[in-house]
Parts: C-alpha cells; structure tokens; sequence
C-alpha cells in the first residue's frame, strides 16, 4: 500500500552538498516531518537551489545521504519518488508549445503507466489545481505566452495536480505580486495541515517568518543551523547571515525584519 501523507518524511543523514571551491562546512541532519512547513534562508550563492536539488534526488551529495520514509532515496526507482516528492523549480523553461491544462497534467504522470492517456480524475485534479491558482482561465492558452507570475502559478498548479506528500519549493513566490504571494503561501500551509511536509527556500525573511514553522539558515562559508523557528528568528544570526544590520517589529503577532538605516 502507498504511504499516505501522514507518514511523510523526508531525512539528510550527514548531509554535504556538492558546491564547488567551499569547504564541507557543517554536515546537515534533519528530518522534515508531516505537518511541518520548513524555511531555507541564505543570501545568494549559498546553495540553496543545490540542497533543493540534492533533497529531491536530482544532484549527488558530498558526503551523506538523503532518506525517504526511511529509504535511501538513491535506491527508489524516479516514478516512485516523484509520487511521494513535488518539486517546484526557480525557473521553468518550457521547450513544448503545450497548453496550461497540457502542463498541469504533467503532473500525473508519475500515477501513469507507459502509453496511457489521462483520465477523468486525472482532469479533475489538474482542473482544481488551476481554478486554486486563480488560471483556470488560461486553460487553453499557451505556456509561451504567459508572463512570470502566470508562469510561476502554473507551476505551483502543476505540483499541485501531481500531489506529492512532500513539498521541496525553490523561491516559490518568484515572480508573484502581493496578493499571489499570500495566496501561495497560504495554499503550502494548508497543504502541510492536510499532512504533507513542506520545505520551501525563500529570499523573503517576513514570508519565512510568518509563514514557517522551522527555519535553516545557510552561511556562506558552509555553516548551517537549523530548528523551530521561534528559535531560529534571532536578529542577531540573521544579521550574521545577510550581513546586514535589521530592526525589527511584532504585526499581527507575527515579527517583522526591515534593514537598519
């Protein structure tokens, strides 16, 4: 029987990744757990995109190993994995002239056998998706003549379509205006109170502060550290990580981070 969400769970054991010309730096051992909406934070360059990659299996660590629901995910076969992990990229190059409902459906592949066409469920999933990124009306355009935010929703539909138990979203709301960015922050935490886990790398501070329940922080020069995040939204190491001083406020019992003049 497939594990169902509730038993999501995703580990780095001793975990390197692969950046080159940096020392192993501190070796990561984690476990993201279901239920659990975890924050990637680091100024650019630190390898957040690299982690994301590594976690869904798409790199080769240094050193360590990276475990789902127990296994080493080295040894699940891809269509395994890609039902139990969704992974949204930074930036999506679309080589195909496909459809926005085309490219939701994509999403269902891994559930496919060879040569068989989608069905109705199938349709019905990625139709939902993209009524809840607000593009259902862009069903029969094509993906070429989308803009960014378009682009980025799609994508976020199309993870949606394949419903992973585990999230790994790399900047998630890239491209997205105000109110996108809310709604798609809001749509990772309901899904992690459905019981999937969620681990999204974000360059906002105050959408991982009031969206994350844990939070990792990556240094430059290959320190990490990681935990809830009412522990981890400490000014002084975030000042430490951007290299900036911060002031910092309460709105809505959430805390706010601005840069220091």
């Amino acid at each position: 029987m497939r594990p169902g969400p509730a038993s999501a769970c995703l580990e780095a054991r001793d975990l390197v990744i692969e950046v080159p010309g940096r020392p192993d730096g501190r070796a990561l051992d984690l476990r993201l757990a279901a239920g659990q909406r975890w924050g990637v934070l680091g100024p650019n360059g630190v390898g957040k995109t690299t982690l994301l990659h590594t976690l869904a299996g798409l790199r080769a660590p240094r050193r360590g190993e990276v475990r789902l629901d127990g296994r080493p995910l080295a040894s699940l076969r891809r269509r395994e994995a890609a039902r139990r992990l969704g992974l949204v990229f930074q930036e999506r190059h679309d080589d195909f002239p496909a459809t926005v409902r085309e490219t939701a459906l994509i999403g269902r592949h891994p559930y496919l056998s060879p040569w068989r066409l989608e069905g109705v469920e199938d349709l019905r999933l990625a139709e939902a998706a993209l009524a809840r990124l607000d593009i259902a009306h862009l069903a029969e355009r094509r993906v070429d003549t989308l803009s960014g935010g378009e682009r980025q929703r799609l994508a976020i539909a199309t993870v949606l379509t394949q419903a992973p138990a585990i999230w790994l979203a790399d900047e998630p709301t890239n491209h997205l205006d105000l109110h996108h960015q809310a709604a798609v922050m809001e749509l990772l935490a309901e899904q992690a109170g459905a019981g999937h886990a969620v681990l999204m790398c974000l360059h906002d501070l105050n959408l991982a502060a009031r969206w994350c329940d844990h939070l990792l922080l990556l240094y430059p020069d290959g320190e990490a550290c990681w935990g809830p995040a009412e522990v981890m939204l400490v000014p002084e190491a975030l000042e430490r990580l951007y290299g900036q001083r911060l002031a910092t406020a309460r709105i809505d019992g959430a805390p706010v981070f601005v840069p220091a003049r």
